[in-house]
C-alpha cells in the first residue's frame, strides 16, 4: 500500500525544485522531506529522484508522479460530493508555451477566474515538448503541438497559431536587399526564444533553406518582440501579438506571403476533475476566437 505522505514529499520536491522549497510548501523541515523521500526509495527498493540540478524524477519517480496527478484529480471530484472530508487545495498544474500565455490564453480563460474550484500553476514550456512534462507526471494538463495523447489521456484540437517571420524595415533593407536568398539567410541574425525553439528551423525549411544561421537568444516574449522592433534580428512572432506593429509598418515580413501555422492541442488525463472538464470546455469554446482553424 502506498504511503501518500511519502508521495506528497516526492511531488513537492519535483514541483518546487529543491528539498528546502518542498519543505516550505508542506510546512516541514528540509530534513523531514529528505527522510520521507529516502523512506519511499527504501520501501520501493529503487531511487525515485535524480540528484541533479535541478532535481528530476527517475523512470519510477515519473510513474509515481503520474499516479499522484490522477489521485489529486480524483480527490477533487470526491470533495465536491463529500464535503465533510474537509478542504483539499486543488492546484491544477498546466504546461503551456509562452506565446499563448502572452496572447490568447488569458482572455480565453478569463471567465474561469471567478470559479471557486481551485488554483492553477502554469509551467512555461515550448509547445513542441509540453507533452513531455505531462508524461513525467509534472503537470496534469498541457498545451502542445502534438496530437497523439499519452496513454490514459485525451487531446482536443484548439486551432493553429500563425507565426510570421518579422523584422523591422531597416533590418530587412540591410540584410535582405535582394530577398531571402540562401547567402542572405546564412548571414542574417535570427531571434531564438530558447534551446527548444525550432520555429525558425521549421520556417526556413518551408522556404527551402536547410543550413545553419546566426541567431540571438532571448528567453522572454516581450524582449523578443522588442529586439525585432529594434532591428536585432528577425523572429517568428505570432500574428496576433503584433497587429499594431504590422499595421503601422514597424514590422514587416522578411518574405511576404509566407508564414508557419502551428497546431495547438489541449491534453488532459481521462480521470479528470470537474475543474479540468470546465477548463477543457472553455478552451474548446473560446480558442477559435484567436486561433486559425
Amino acid at each position: 500500500m502506498l504511503d501518500y505522505k511519502l508521495l506528497a514529499a516526492l511531488a513537492a520536491v519535483i514541483e518546487q525544485g529543491t528539498f528546502e522549497r518542498a519543505g516550505q510548501h508542506l510546512g516541514l523541515t528540509q530534513s523531514a522531506i529528505s527522510q520521507r523521500v529516502k523512506l519511499l526509495e527504501s520501501r520501493l527498493g529503487c531511487p525515485v529522484l535524480k540528484r541533479t540540478h535541478p532535481l528530476s524524477a527517475t523512470d519510477v519517480g515519473q510513474r509515481l508522479m503520474n499516479h499522484i496527478q490522477q489521485v489529486r484529480l480524483l480527490e477533487g471530484n470526491l470533495i465536491e460530493h463529500v464535503p465533510a472530508l474537509g478542504p483539499i487545495e486543488q492546484r491544477l498544474r498546466i504546461a503551456l508555451n509562452a506565446d499563448s500565455l502572452a496572447t490568447w490564453w488569458c482572455p480565453a480563460t478569463a471567465s474561469l477566474a471567478t470559479e471557486p474550484a481551485g488554483l492553477i500553476e502554469l509551467v512555461i514550456e515550448d509547445q513542441a515538448i509540453g507533452l513531455k512534462r505531462m508524461q513525467e507526471g509534472d503537470v496534469a494538463a498541457c498545451l502542445c503541438s502534438s496530437e497523439m495523447p499519452i496513454q490514459g489521456a485525451r487531446s482536443h484540437f484548439l486551432g493553429h497559431m500563425r507565426y510570421r517571420a518579422l523584422a523591422s524595415p531597416d533590418y530587412v533593407n540591410r540584410y535582405f536587399p535582394n530577398g531571402t536568398t540562401s547567402e542572405a539567410l546564412s548571414q542574417a541574425p535570427a531571434l531564438v526564444f530558447g534551446p527548444n525553439d525550432r520555429l525558425q528551423h521549421d520556417y526556413l525549411a518551408s522556404i527551402g533553406y536547410h543550413h545553419t544561421f546566426p541567431y540571438h537568444g532571448c528567453p522572454t516574449v516581450e524582449g523578443y518582440l522588442r529586439m525585432a522592433l529594434n532591428g536585432w534580428g528577425y523572429g517568428m512572432i505570432p500574428e496576433i501579438q503584433a497587429p499594431d506593429a504590422l499595421k503601422e509598418g514597424r514590422l514587416v515580413d522578411i518574405q511576404p506571403g509566407t508564414w508557419l501555422d502551428v497546431p495547438l492541442y489541449w491534453h488532459h488525463w481521462r480521470q479528470s476533475s470537474r475543474w479540468i472538464e470546465t477548463f477543457t470546455q472553455q478552451l474548446i469554446k473560446q480558442a477559435p476566437q484567436w486561433l486559425k482553424p
